[in-house]
């Protein structure tokens, strides 16, 4: 269920930042900042580099892929 937030004590030029990417989003101010808030928070968790390195297949040797001289 939706619920409100409220949010004090926002510097100027960021609300006037906000209110200018809404009109150019075509959208009220809240429904941009609710746009902003799911972007940022729900999107998909960004993996090390070390867990996309694990994830990736084991396809053959090192030797497989030493550079052919000759």
């Amino acid at each position: 269920m939706p619920t409100n937030l409220i949010v004090r004590d926002v510097e100027e030029e960021i609300v006037q930042s906000l209110k200018e990417q809404a009109a150019r989003n075509g959208r009220s101010v809240a429904a941009e900042h609710r746009a902003i808030l799911k972007a940022a928070l729900l999107q998909p968790k960004k993996r090390s580099f070390n867990e996309v390195l694990a994830s990736m297949p084991n396809v053959g040797l090192d030797s497989d892929f030493a550079p052919r001289r000759g």
